[in-house]
């Protein structure tokens, strides 16, 4: 079958228009062909004109009047009706001013109500609704004129208002920068608790401290030895630190994440990602001396094809742990090659008592995109803290992150441009969410036009949780005269071991998985041979989704806004 035949015929779209030349309204049917409930019953009108007039009859709710009262403008329209679905008050509370201090001044009125109707309507249309009514100012909206009020200038009560495409567009942008804004302050706001619970645990810490001076000891951020009761408070300390990031989730709802690795395509792409796997299967072969006759714990194991390494390269022990069902295929193919040094331990790290108390090596193959979406660095700390033995190693034990500019305007123009016009209709009111979403693709090198920074570095036996939350403040120089179309991250990895071995995720380098972090800017940016970009890159956790990421690049006189999730 042909392409033609799979794909519907489309409408032509360019060859009539409106009779009157109306171009720029567009009928919202669709919104309001949705039922509007009242604000004070469980009345359902089937128009917002309908629902309006029934406010007046029925609860002497009136909406000009209101509107006029207490001086609404579009936000605070939207707050006073997010005020009314979530307080539910009584219509009385709108027939007189309030005082200075309206009852939906504070800033959490400003969150959107899902599907809504009541939100979209635009203030605006109020006065000619009130005109076709016949109504005044404060009269009764469908009074006397027309025909009992069921018609509006002389014509039927249709299900469906008239907006222009830019009164449209202009509440919807209001709605998503309201949401956007309400997200990044909860964001700031658990970061500051995250570090006023921090402070109070450095005090606790020091109080018990100067309480039990023989107490057990902690180094390089590894419980000691000593048992008692010294050591199970240490450990009550270790799950206390770890309590904002991946461990404070509980299993149930992180199991969405290890189900991901229960579907066997996902180990076939890292499998077969030569750079990533022959890397950890040199430094693991090419320095068995470090190997040999050591406890392995391999952490979130998948195939247990670093087990199977470090067995190779003569580990007495390996610990493979994983939550995810890939588990028991593991353990099938550890069978079928007759290895019978490899335990298995089913669970998360961080709920789970290993068989053995500790391990002289972790290896561990935890790198998400841009280094760290997904989390798992919060697992490697958790093992090191809790089951390294003084002295050991962590594999890989270093990495760091990188950014550089890019300049391909025909992918720009593929991905960012594509919602201009898709199959004939302007879909571009979708750009600013899409730009809100850092994608992963494979870079071009040809189209990368500056030098790189640097921006994180992060050595696997100091880092603590707080670690992807960074900033940095960049300087790129650019190479040629072009235009720049976005920024591009990626990472490098060390083990550094006799027999050093590194990779690296670079467009310049052979690819993997990982591919490279792509942040679109809107448009593309004229810049010239020398010049330097100055800016700083700010990387958060979502507080919501401790395996998510949020990223602010101020570049350029702008404040760019993404996510990785």
């Amino acid at each position: 079958m042909s392409d033609e035949d799979d794909c519907p015929p489309l409408c032509d779209m360019d060859t009539k228009h409106d009779s009157n030349g109306e171009e720029d309204e567009w009928e919202v049917a669709e919104e309001q062909n949705e039922p509007v409930k009242c604000l004070f019953c469980d009345t359902i009108s089937p128009t917002m004109t309908v629902a309006i007039r029934h406010a007046k009859q029925a609860h002497d709710f009136d909406l000009a009047g209101v509107r006029r009262r207490f001086h609404l403008d579009e936000y605070s329209y939207i707050k006073m009706i997010n005020y009314i679905r979530r307080e539910k008050p009584g219509p009385e509370q709108f027939k007189t001013p309030v005082g200075s201090s309206l009852p939906w001044a504070d800033d959490k009125y400003l969150q959107p109500v899902a599907n809504e109707t009541w939100l979209m309507f635009d203030l605006d249309e109020l006065d000619e609704i009130m005109l076709n009514n016949g109504g005044s100012g404060g009269g009764n909206v469908g009074g006397n004129g027309g025909s009992g009020g069921e018609k509006e200038n002389g014509n039927d009560i249709g299900e469906t208002m008239t907006l222009t495409t830019d009164q449209y567009r202009k509440l919807q942008g209001i709605i998503n920068d309201l949401t956007a804004q309400l997200r990044e302050k909860e964001n700031l706001l658990q970061h500051a608790a995250s570090s006023i619970e921090k402070m109070k645990e450095s005090f606790r810490n020091v109080l018990a401290e100067q309480q039990q001076p023989g107490g057990a000891k902690e180094e390089n951020g590894k419980v000691s030895a000593e048992d008692g009761v010294g050591g199970e408070r240490k450990l009550e300390q270790i799950k206390r630190k770890l309590e904002h990031c991946v461990s404070s989730v509980s299993l149930d709802d992180d199991q969405s994440y290890f189900n991901t690795y229960s579907h066997f395509g996902i180990h076939h792409d890292m499998l077969s990602d030569e750079v990533r796997t022959s890397s950890y299967r040199d430094a693991i072969l090419r320095n068995a001396d470090i190997m040999k006759d050591k406890t392995v714990l391999d952490l979130g194991c998948g195939t247990a094809i670093l087990s199977m390494f470090a067995a190779r390269a003569g580990a007495k022990e390996v610990v493979s742990v994983d939550q995810s069902d890939i588990i028991y295929q593991a353990m099938d193919i550890v069978r079928k090659n007759n290895i019978d040094n490899i335990r298995f331990v089913k669970g998360r790290l961080e709920d789970t008592e290993l068989p053995v108390e500790k391990v002289d090596i972790i290896v561990s193959e935890w790198m998400g995109y841009f280094l760290l979406f997904e989390g798992m660095m919060d697992s490697v700390i958790y093992a090191r803290k809790r089951y390294l033995r003084e002295g050991g190693l962590i594999l890989p034990n270093r990495c760091n992150i990188s950014i550089a500019g890019y300049g391909d305007l025909e992918r720009h123009n593929e991905f960012i441009g594509f919602w201009k016009n898709v199959y004939g209709f302007d879909m571009s009111c979708m750009k600013k969410e899409v730009l809100r979403e850092a994608t992963v693709e494979v870079c071009n090198p040809e189209h990368i036009i500056t030098n790189a920074n640097i921006i994180a570095n992060f050595d696997l036996m100091e880092v603590d949780v707080d670690c992807p939350n960074f900033s940095y403040d960049f300087e790129l120089t650019v190479k040629r005269d072009t235009q720049l179309t976005a920024l591009v991250g990626y990472f490098d990895t060390f083990f550094e071991l006799p027999e050093h071995i590194e990779f690296s995720t670079s467009p310049y380098s052979r690819p993997t998985h990982w591919k490279q972090t792509i942040f679109y800017l809107e448009e593309p940016v004229p810049v010239r041979e020398g010049q330097s970009i100055n800016g700083k890159f700010v990387c958060r956790r979502d507080p919501k989704d401790v395996r998510s990421l949020f990223i602010n690049i101020e570049v350029l006189n702008m404040v760019l806004k993404y996510t990785l999730n």
